[in-house]
């Protein structure tokens, strides 16, 4: 190995509870992608390559949620080998779309799906990974946005604050000069408590936001239900709206169990 490429930061990828959409993500970087690959070294990466170099890594990339016994002690040692810890995606950040069985009977599951139960072991829970380990940033998204990713690790590298947006999809919609389809269509949108990220790409298409990237800072999730009651959306589907993608951040948990308690 020339001495370059040994003083080039060292990242690993790595996967628990997921669809690899983000990882993918990275991989449809493309151009961007190579330039990354030029400055660093992806040490350990296996949905893009055979080798896999034992840590320590400079940079620890993790996609997925945590769901079962093995998956809580394999993030132990993935934070040990890590300098700089960052969860991308919904299901690192926020245990995903499984984290719907958060609230049901995981046990009855096991039981009407496998053949033989007896030999499925899992966590009630499908939980983030900051649940288990400190995590360095949290980078939203069901997918992430590919360019935020790339801003993100090269802020990382030059040791600055990644430029990360903390604002809501609304503010997208209003640079796109999108009308407000919950102003003007009567359409339930999640967009003015989710967090930036998408390009306002559902209300582009007269859909309401499904809240892919998670809480925006400071979200007032007591209103937006109020704003969904007063479209006549019934408290069962207000709950359903914040349990999507990023049901178990706290604030879309709380704002759905809050319906269910009314």
């Amino acid at each position: 190995m020339s001495s370059d490429a040994k003083n080039k930061p060292r990242i690993g990828v790595f996967k628990f509870a997921s669809c690899d959409g983000c990882q993918l993500s990275l991989l449809d970087a493309e151009d961007e992608l190579l330039a990354v690959a030029g400055a660093v070294e992806i040490a350990y990466f296996p949905e893009a390559s055979r080798a896999m170099s034992k840590g320590p890594y400079d940079i620890g990339l993790v996609e997925g949620s945590i769901t079962t016994h093995q998956d809580a002690q394999r993030i132990q040692e993935v934070r040990r080998q890590c300098r700089t810890l960052i969860t991308i995606g919904a299901c690192a950040t926020a245990g995903g779309i499984q984290a719907l069985r958060n609230w049901k009977d995981v046990d009855e599951f096991i039981r009407v799906v496998y053949a033989t139960p007896q030999f499925i072991s899992t966590l009630k829970l499908s939980t983030p990974i900051a649940e288990h380990v400190p995590v360095d940033f949290e980078l939203r998204g069901c997918p992430i946005n590919k360019h935020q990713l790339l801003e993100l690790i090269t802020a990382t590298l030059a040791g600055r604050k990644p430029n990360i947006p903390s604002y809501s999809v609304c503010i997208e919609c209003k640079r796109k000069a999108n009308v407000c389809i919950a102003v003007a269509r009567g359409v339930p949108c999640l967009g003015p408590v989710t967090q930036a990220g998408c390009g306002a790409l559902c209300p582009r298409y007269d859909r309401g936001c499904y809240g892919c990237y998670g809480p925006m800072e400071s979200p007032n999730t007591s209103s937006m239900s109020s704003q969904f009651r007063i479209l006549g959306q019934a408290d069962s589907q207000i709950a359903r709206a914040f349990r999507g993608f990023n049901a178990w951040a706290w604030q879309f948990r709380k704002a759905s169990e809050e319906c269910e308690r009314t």
